[in-house]
């Protein structure tokens, strides 16, 4: 599908990435290393790199998938130093990465890309770029963009909890942690009890003077979380044994990938037996008088499993405790319950999780409409691949709609959409053709898929961030049904006959001529070694790993539904 377009053939195409977090700056590298293009412009609204790892400084912070998976599959790093790393060891590698590809002086640090307007007629989008500490507006074009802002937008604070205006002591969000505010001797308050809330109650109520109260709504699944420590003779053997790592890696992928069978509803037997593993851990680990109300009813993996980092066992300490009692409001001097209870209280720290909407998230599409009208019209964020949205011509989100997984490490599903998207896009870097836009027909048909498997799923069973509206009822939005395996399988090629193309045509004269030309390759390699296999049986030997070449280049193309 193709349209006439004329304009000014000397502009060398520009690429905008915004968010120099994860993703953004596994894009710039693999536009670098394996497109060897240059002219991209990195905008990170922070005043330093590394996303969430960057942000989010609260103590204990680090992450849930182990190290060794969770870096990218082209830059192994053998040097971490336990199992799950620790944000100060993810921060620092991301900050390597970003020197070790030069990426500094494509980066604007402390810049918003605040609005974002494609034109059809110069088809490229006219992009309006705020400095956060001057206000000063500037507007850049870029032929392709890229959207590696992450999952998670910001501090999510609820709307059902009112008056926090009114609290008189320190109140704050565990990913705006105040470094400034001394807890020693504190009566703190903690609003949560999701994966951030359990990395660092245990961390701040080491401190016997600290007393602890954890407010919460819901249980939550723990696992044992496993960790140690890499010894420094195994460290040598990653960096200088062929292989090791790299093998060490993929027994964990595969071993990890393995766990997205519970999450389907119709996995009955697997779902008891893992019921009964996570609750006897529950009853083993958590105070007596607890155990009752920390188990949940839901079913596993609806809401996320939180690999236990100790919170269970801080449970029992003697200045900690928990409040099951729903929160009324919070109160000039501590929370009130909707018993009527007032808890008295120095510092309120609230461990309720992110936003998945972005403020900043304005595009204006090929039609008019915004990303935000596109997604209501959809019930909530949809897309192809969680990469590609009708209407947006050339632009790509990562770690989109639907991308995320409850068991599995994101990166390795960033790398699969980077890989897809960039595929995508080379045609137009390399001045072939002005733009791709999927159709809105394969996006309803991929997403139609997706919703039957997720109605199948444990994410229906409960209220979590994973529903667009968060209300266990609406669609799933953040997850994807399957292994991440099956979800790169999907991205390894783009299926050109879903998108709708301007400026291509000679180029898909050329695809189509090449997908000719292989066809005609095997049907000739493939007379030949029948023909010489009734001859001799040696040449149709030798003709076989030939065979077997073409016949993979040949049906390298992703299907899925």
């Amino acid at each position: 599908m193709s349209s006439s377009y004329s304009s000014d053939a000397k502009r060398a195409p520009h690429v905008v990435i915004v968010g120099a977090g994860l993703a953004g700056i596994t894009t710039a590298i693999e536009l670098k290393r394996k497109y060897n293009f240059h002219n991209f412009t990195i905008y990170e609204k922070e005043d330093g790199v590394g996303g969430t790892w960057k942000v989010n400084t609260y103590p204990g912070c680090g992450s849930d998938v182990p190290g060794h998976w969770y870096s990218l599959s082209t830059d192994l790093n053998p040097r971490w130093e336990r199992y799950y790393a620790t944000q100060p060891e993810l921060r620092a590698y991301w900050e390597n990465l970003w020197h070790k590809y030069d990426l500094v002086k494509h980066t604007q640090l402390s810049h918003v890309v605040s609005k974002a307007v494609w034109s059809n007629e110069q088809q490229r989008y006219t992009i309006t770029v705020e400095n956060v500490r001057t206000h000063e507006t500037t507007q850049v074009e870029a032929e392709v963009l890229v959207y590696a802002i992450g999952g998670f937008q910001g501090a999510l604070y609820p709307k059902d909890i009112q008056g926090l205006e009114k609290f008189r002591g320190d109140l704050f969000h565990s990913a705006e942690w105040r470094h400034d505010v001394v807890l020693h001797k504190k009566r703190v308050g903690v609003i949560g009890n999701g994966c951030s809330a359990a990395q660092f109650i245990p961390e701040i109520s080491k401190d016997p003077s600290v007393k602890v109260v954890n407010f919460c709504r819901t249980p939550q699944w723990f696992v044992p979380r496993g960790n140690f420590n890499y010894p420094s003779w195994l460290r040598w053997m990653f960096a200088h044994v062929p292989l090791l790592m790299r093998w060490y890696r993929n027994w964990i992928m595969a071993r990890s990938d393995i766990a997205f069978l519970i999450f389907r509803k119709d996995n009955k037997l697997l779902g008891s037996i893992t019921r009964k593993v996570l609750s006897a851990y529950i009853r083993k680990v958590a105070p007596k008088d607890e155990v009752k109300s920390l188990t949940p009813k839901y079913a596993i993996g609806c809401k996320r499993i939180i690999v236990d980092p100790g919170y269970l066992e801080s449970l029992s300490r003697p200045n900690v405790s928990l409040k099951w009692d729903g929160i009324d409001s919070i109160v000039e001097n501590g929370i009130k319950l909707k018993t009527g209870e007032v808890v008295p209280l120095d510092v309120i720290i609230f461990g309720t999780g992110y936003s998945f909407e972005s403020a900043t998230f304005n595009v204006q599409g090929s039609n008019g409409t915004s990303i935000h009208e596109y997604f209501a019209s959809k019930g909530g964020a949809t897309a192809y691949l969680g990469s590609c949205m009708p209407g947006f011509p050339n632009l790509f989100t990562l770690l989109g709609p639907n991308v995320a997984s409850g068991h599995a490490s994101v990166i390795f599903s960033q790398e699969a959409q980077i890989n897809l998207s960039l595929k995508l896009a080379q045609p137009v870097l390399e001045g072939k053709a002005k733009s791709f836009e999927i159709t809105a027909e394969a996006t309803d048909k991929y997403n139609d898929w997706l919703q039957t498997r997720l109605s199948k799923s444990v994410w229906t069973d409960c209220v979590s961030y994973y529903q667009a509206g968060r209300d266990g009822k609406s669609k799933i939005i953040a997850t994807f049904p399957g292994p991440v395996a099956l979800f790169w399988w999907f991205c390894r090629h783009p299926k050109w006959e879903k998108f709708h193309s301007v400026g291509a045509e000679a180029w898909e004269r050329q695809r189509r001529f090449a997908k000719v030309r292989r066809w005609i390759s095997l049907v000739v390699l493939l007379g030949l070694a029948v023909g010489l296999g009734v001859l001799v049986d040696g040449p149709l030997k030798a003709s076989l790993p030939l065979i077997a070449e073409k016949s993979r280049e040949l049906f390298s193309i992703s299907t899925f539904v």
